[in-house]
C-alpha cells in the first residue's frame, strides 16, 4: 500500500502534506512559550523579569542559528527523511519534558535541546520539497509547507489560553505526545529523493568529507548572488523575529490586554495574514516567472514592501484597529517574502547544494533574530520597545533595494551542469 502510495503521480503533493503538519508542530512547540509566561512565571518567578524571558527566547535562536549550517551541510549528504524523523522525535520529546520543568535553568537548557533538534528541520524538508518540484510549482509547494508554519503560529497563541483552562504543563505534555507519536507515522510515508547523485562506494573518510564540505562552502562563497541572498534573507529577520517573539507582549502592554486575550488575537493577526501570504505570494511568482526570470524577485520584493507601512502601524498606533492592521499587512508582506527564499535559492545554488545554502541563511537570519529579541528584552523593561520596530524599516528598505539591484538570475532552476563561473551574476 506505501510502495502505490510513493509511486502516484500525486506524491510529490502528498510529501508536501506530511510535512506540512511537521511544519505546524515545528513553530507551534517553539512558539506556545511566548505566550504562556504569566501561568509559567507563578511557578518560574525568574520569567516575570522581561530581559531573562528575552534571554530563554534567545538561546533557542542562538542554538538554532548555530547548527544550521551543519544541519545543511548533513541534509545535503544523507538522508533527509531520517534527518526529518528525528528531529520532530527529539523536538517533541523536549516539548514532553518542558512541562515537567521547575526551573528557569531547566527550562533554559530544554530551550536550547530544541534549538538543536528543531534547526535540523527546515533545510532538510525545503530542499527535499524542492527536489520533488522542479518546474513551475516550487514557490506554491513551498509556500503551502510554509503554511503549515504560520498555522502553528497562531494555534501557538492558544498557548495561554490552554494554561489558564488546564494548565501550562498540560499544554507541553499534550502537544508534545503528538509529535512523537506523529514522527514514528512518518517513517512509514516519506520517501528521499535526490536530485543528484553521490558516489557512495568510496570507503568513508573524514578527512574526504571535510573536503567536501568545504568543496561546498568554497562554491557558495565564490558566488557574488550568495552574499547577496545572504543579506536578504538575514535583513528582514530582524522585524520577522521581534513579532514572532515579541507581538504579544506588545500588544498586552500597548492595548493594556490579558495575555490570554493578547497572546491568540496578535499571533492569529499576523499568521493567519502570513497563511494568506505565502499562498498568494507562491501562485503568483509560480506565473510570474514563467514570462521573467527575476518574477520571484518582483514577487518577494512585493511582500517586503508590504512590511514597512506595518512596522510604521506597530510602532506608533495605540489603537487595538491600527495595530491589528499593521500586524495583519506585516503578517500578508512577510509571507509573501517567505515563501519565495528557497525557489530563488534555487536560481542560484545547484541541488547539491541548497540545503546547506538555506543552513547558511538560517544561520545569519536567525542570528539576526537572536540579536534583535534580546535587544527588545531589554528595550522592553524600559519601555521603549515601539521605537525599535520603527528603526527596522531602514533595514527592509535597504534589503529591497539590494535584493531589486543585485541578483540577475540566469535560469529558473540551476542544475548540475551549469559550472561555477557561471553562478556568478
Amino acid at each position: 500500500m506505501i510502495a502505490k502510495l510513493t509511486e502516484k503521480k500525486s506524491y510529490p503533493w502528498i510529501v508536501v502534506g506530511l510535512l506540512w503538519f511537521v511544519a505546524l508542530l515545528n513553530y507551534l512547540d517553539r512558539q506556545m512559550l511566548s505566550t504562556m509566561k504569566p501561568s509559567m512565571m507563578l511557578d518560574i518567578p525568574e520569567l516575570a523579569k522581561a530581559e531573562n524571558f528575552g534571554l530563554l527566547m534567545a538561546i533557542f535562536l542562538w542554538i538554532y542559528a548555530l547548527m544550521s549550517p551543519v544541519s545543511g551541510i548533513i541534509a545535503d549528504r544523507m538522508n533527509r527523511k531520517n534527518m526529518i524523523v528525528c528531529s520532530l522525535f527529539i523536538w517533541s520529546g523536549v516539548t514532553m519534558a518542558m512541562g515537567y520543568a521547575t526551573t528557569f535553568n531547566q527550562i533554559y537548557a530544554l530551550r536550547a535541546i530544541m534549538g538543536f533538534s528543531e534547526a535540523f528541520y527546515i533545510p532538510a524538508a525545503l530542499s527535499l520539497i524542492a527536489d520533488y518540484h522542479q518546474g513551475s510549482t516550487r514557490s506554491f509547494a513551498i509556500g503551502i509547507h510554509t503554511t503549515g508554519i504560520y498555522l502553528g503560529q497562531a494555534l501557538g497563541g492558544f498557548g495561554a489560553t490552554i494554561s489558564k483552562h488546564f494548565s501550562w504543563h498540560f499544554a507541553f505534555h499534550s502537544v508534545g505526545l503528538i509529535g512523537i507519536i506523529y514522527s514514528i507515522l512518518l517513517i512509514f510515508f516519506i520517501k528521499e529523493k535526490k536530485a543528484y547523485v553521490f558516489d557512495f562506494s568510496q570507503k568513508f573518510s573524514i578527512g574526504t568529507e571535510f573536503r567536501q564540505m568545504f568543496n561546498g562552502l568554497g562554491i557558495l562563497f565564490g558566488n557574488i548572488s550568495f552574499w547577496v541572498l545572504l543579506f536578504y534573507f538575514s535583513a528582514p529577520s530582524l522585524p520577522g523575529w521581534a513579532a514572532k517573539n515579541w507581538l504579544p507582549t506588545l500588544f498586552s502592554e500597548k492595548l493594556h490586554m490579558d495575555m490570554a486575550l493578547a497572546g491568540p488575537i496578535s499571533t492569529v493577526s499576523i499568521a493567519m495574514s502570513s497563511f494568506v501570504g505565502v499562498l498568494v505570494g507562491g501562485f503568483i511568482s509560480d506565473k510570474w516567472i514563467i514570462r521573467n526570470l527575476k518574477g520571484r524577485i518582483y514577487t518577494s520584493a512585493i511582500g517586503l514592501s508590504l512590511t514597512i507601512p506595518a512596522l510604521f502601524l506597530l510602532g506608533n498606533c495605540n489603537s487595538i484597529e491600527a495595530i491589528i492592521a499593521g500586524g495583519m499587512l506585516f503578517g500578508l508582506g512577510f509571507g509573501i517574502f517567505d515563501t519565495n527564499n528557497m525557489p530563488i535559492l534555487c536560481q542560484f545554488v545547484s541541488p547539491r547544494y541548497r540545503a546547506t545554502g538555506y543552513g547558511i541563511m538560517n544561520f545569519v537570519g536567525i542570528s539576526a533574530g537572536a540579536v534583535i529579541t534580546e535587544f527588545l528584552g531589554k528595550a522592553a523593561d524600559k519601555g521603549g520597545m515601539e521605537q525599535i520596530f520603527v528603526l527596522l524599516i531602514l533595514v527592509v528598505i535597504i534589503a529591497i533595494v539590494l535584493q531589486l539591484v543585485c541578483l540577475r538570475p540566469k535560469t529558473i532552476n540551476m542544475t548540475e551542469e551549469i559550472t561555477n563561473s557561471e553562478l556568478v551574476s
